[in-house]
């Protein structure tokens, strides 16, 4: 059955069905061996969708996993939404069960997962007066292989994110090993110089391509702002006239502090925000 939308209930499908667990030798629990999205979708929509597919794509081609059809997807997506129309929706994509060993089997049939829980509340004034964010101590590994891939080894992020408790800290900044800011925990970041370039950190030796984040990328070029990818330091990041986080379900938020660093003025972020909610398909 659809989840329930007034309980709020979450729902999940495996390979299309509803379900609550799957086979104990999924080469993803055992090996981290897949990939995910995740999205918004509202009104039983869920906007830009084919980049999300093609994205997700992708990232299984990077791991030579057979993408699941769209129309499957698609298929699982109105069965969730039948019920929760609101919601944050995962797809995972596995190798699917193998056996023991990390030589991948000879025949596989790769799992989806597509799982359905209610939208984050984040507080209103993160988007009107920005976010307090901080650095974190745990470093991202390089490498270049799985680099832009959202694969399912995300052990990182997790160490990351149990480095505070604080609730006025919205964010972690995650460094790479040689000190360069790659991203945050869950979120792509962007800087502004000299009031109308926009750079985004490199991440052809780590971190996760987002969707918006390539969105916000394409963006740029067609509004006549420079944008560009290059190596950021903390130094070159606190010197920034805005700092902006995004990913699909936060959608753009300026950062207000990073440890002693503040900002008060968001003309960009307020911009980025204007351009993504143009761009957004209402017709999936």
């Amino acid at each position: 059955m659809p989840a329930d939308s007034n309980t709020g209930m979450a729902l999940t499908l495996v390979d299309g069905k509803p379900a609550d667990s799957i086979p104990a030798d999924d080469r993803g629990l055992a090996y981290g061996d897949g990939v995910f999205r995740t999205m918004a979708v509202r009104a039983g929509k869920a906007p830009l969708w084919s980049r999300h597919y093609t994205k997700l794509s992708a990232d299984c081609r990077a791991l030579a996993i057979t993408p699941p059809d769209e129309t499957l997807l698609l298929e699982d997506l109105r069965h969730i939404t039948a019920g929760m129309p609101d919601c944050a929706l995962k797809i995972t994509v596995t190798r699917g069960s193998g056996g023991r060993g990390y030589a991948m089997p000879g025949t596989v049939i790769p799992r989806r997962i597509v799982a359905a829980s209610p939208l984050p509340d984040y507080p209103a004034e993160y988007v009107a007066q920005g976010v307090s964010v901080r650095y974190c101590r745990q470093r991202l590994a390089l490498q270049p292989a799985l680099a832009g891939v959202k694969h399912l080894n995300r052990l990182e992020n997790v160490l990351a994110r149990a480095e505070w408790h604080d609730p006025s800290i919205a964010e972690g900044l995650l460094l790479d090993t040689d000190g360069a800011v790659i991203e945050g925990t869950r979120c792509n970041l962007f800087l502004v110089e000299r009031g109308n370039v926009l750079i985004t950190p490199d991440l052809s030796r780590c971190g996760v391509a987002g969707v918006t984040r390539d969105a916000v990328i394409e963006l740029a070029e067609k509004n006549g702002m420079d944008c560009r990818l290059e190596t950021v330091s903390c130094e070159r990041l606190e010197a920034a006239s805005e700092v902006l986080l995004v990913n699909s379900l936060i959608g753009v938020w300026p950062v207000a502090r990073i440890e002693a660093r503040t900002w008060d003025r968001f003309e960009t972020a307020t911009r980025v925000r204007k351009w993504l909610h143009v761009l957004a398909d209402p017709s999936v």
